[in-house]
């Protein structure tokens, strides 16, 4: 079983996310179901099959929770030294080809917003980033092709979500 690594508001949120579908809508959508079965046969029943079908996507949605907060690894990045990229760094690169500066902050596949620098550590750039130092030269395939970058910076800056 592979871990999952995010933050802690992140793990709240989904364990949240959890109880809230287990205990309350569960109980809605079972409720809206013995409604609509009243109403009398099924077969051409809309009500009934709607219900039936958002169950189905709750209850899939449930697995992928209990799943996920299953493997859960909570860490607190904070606590890490960050002389190393690891997961909650923030990364100022320079692009060896044009001097232009991006920086990325690794984060949990759930927390990933790559609009926001924010880049899942499974992501093919957060992979080739891991482990490196100041100073060290990284190559990146890239779907526009390979990238060269020099790691500037690696610090640990608050990440919000």
């Amino acid at each position: 079983m592979q871990k999952e690594p995010m933050l802690k508001a992140t793990f709240d949120k989904l364990s949240k996310e959890l109880e809230q579908l287990k205990t309350v809508e569960r109980a809605k959508i079972a409720k809206v179901i013995d409604t609509a079965r009243e109403l009398g046969d099924l077969k051409e029943n809309a009500e009934y099959h709607s219900a039936k079908d958002k169950q189905g996507l709750m209850e899939a949605r449930i697995l992928d929770l209990t799943d996920l907060v299953g493997r859960a690894q909570v860490i607190d990045p904070s606590t890490l030294p960050h002389t190393r990229v690891s997961f909650g760094s923030t990364v100022e690169l320079v692009d060896q080809a044009d001097d232009s500066e991006v920086t990325y902050t690794l984060v949990g596949t759930q927390e990933s917003n790559p609009d926001r620098g924010l880049i899942s550590i499974g992501s093919p750039m957060a992979r080739a980033l891991l482990g490196k130092e100041e100073g060290d030269e990284v190559e990146i395939l890239l779907p526009s092709g390979k990238k060269s970058f020099d790691i500037e910076s690696i610090s640990y800056e608050e990440i919000n979500l």
